[in-house]
């Protein structure tokens, strides 16, 4: 987790983005959970969490909240922590009082965490909702959150919000065009590229058309090479930004009085989305609270709590079946039916496409 990135998601909490704890809907009840975990992780009193910002996907009030609900002490390690800094901590705190009990970590270092039997096989209630492809069969970790790419645009310059891939190509957008870093080594212009394969004939196997796709941009002079952020999308230097959806949210709604920006993820084509995974220590210290605050992150109102830094729960398509995502929130996205066939690529997909686009954009996309 970038300090970058999460710089965006605080901006945008402090000018009042939306908080399920905060200004959103409030939530009466604590979520019914088995009663016996509770009184054994109330037993146990402490739990032990690590590389969770306060300020990145609303967990500083996912945090409080749980604290909150059951009374134990919540020690939070190491916020701007990366993923290998999570599985060493266990490695070499093993059952110590101060090890962290659970981790939330990228695709590759939950693979890797499962393989060198870092984690405790654990299925929270709602097991059945959390797509198979974001989720170990056996229960060693699952996905826990996402974003996906989507289009960002400053409409004090861009006067046609592009909703298509295919719209990219318009004379409009002449040198607007540009990704939130290089393909070669960012993750979020990886996404793109992948999404873009996904809209124009690719597929998770075959990433070529979408290096192909920006190519032909680059070729009739949309594709700008310059890195997007916050800063050259509100003033307009890159105008249409390709970045994941909730970092783009961010923007927008941290920089309300000084730009309209509008965010909209690509229609027609398969959406590409990347996530987070959550797992239990094999050797956590408190293992009836580790397994407490996994069912409450899975409970409908600890996956709500995502949408407060605008991040995806990973539940989010069960939610919005069942109706229990507010219309207050909703209206803070783009439509929900963008996100209704998300799949994710897997950690071997991951590898080919990196391989692929390290040899096919330096040669193909000249800028």
């Amino acid at each position: 987790m970038s300090v970058a990135r999460r710089s965006v998601l605080q901006a945008g909490l402090a000018a009042g983005a939306f908080s399920l704890f905060g200004r959103g809907p409030a939530f009466a009840a604590a979520p019914a959970l088995d009663a016996k975990l509770i009184a054994a992780a109330k037993k146990e009193g402490a739990i032990n969490v690590i590389a969770l910002p306060r300020d990145w996907a609303n967990w500083g009030a996912t945090m409080d909240r749980f604290q909150e609900l059951y009374g134990v002490k919540l020690d939070s390690a190491n916020p701007d922590g990366s993923s290998a800094e999570e599985l060493q901590a266990i490695r070499t705190l093993k059952s110590q009082s101060r090890a962290p009990d659970v981790v939330d970590v990228g695709p590759a270092f939950a693979v890797s965490g499962t393989k060198e039997k870092l984690f405790m096989p654990y299925k929270v209630a709602t097991w059945a909702d959390i797509p198979a492809d974001t989720k170990d069969k056996d229960g060693h970790y699952c996905g826990d959150y996402y974003g996906v790419t989507a289009f960002a645009a400053n409409k004090a310059v861009v006067k046609n919000m592009p909703q298509t891939w295919a719209d990219l190509k318009k004379p409009e957008y002449k040198g607007m065009i540009a990704l939130n870093g290089n393909p070669l080594s960012a993750g979020s212009a990886i996404g793109a590229v992948f999404a873009a394969a996904l809209a124009n004939g690719g597929s998770f196997d075959n990433v070529l058309p979408g290096v192909e796709f920006f190519a032909e941009l680059a070729k009739i002079g949309n594709f700008s090479p310059s890195k997007a952020g916050a800063a050259s999308l509100v003033a307009g230097q890159t105008p249409i930004t390709i970045d994941w959806d909730y970092l783009s949210l961010g923007y927008k709604q941290a920089n309300a009085s000084k730009a309209e920006i509008e965010v909209a993820v690509p229609a027609g084509a398969q959406p590409f989305g990347n996530y987070y995974c959550m797992a239990i220590s094999a050797h956590a210290p408190h293992p009836a609270n580790a397994k407490l605050w996994m069912e409450y992150v899975y409970s409908d109102e600890g996956q709500l709590a995502f949408l407060g830094g605008f991040a995806h729960p990973i539940r989010f398509n069960a939610l919005v079946a069942a109706g229990k995502v507010p219309d207050a929130v909703l209206k803070t996205l783009p439509p929900a039916a963008a996100y209704k066939d998300i799949k994710f690529a897997s950690l071997a997909q991951s590898d080919a496409a990196k391989k692929v686009i390290a040899d096919a954009w330096p040669r193909l996309v000249k800028v």
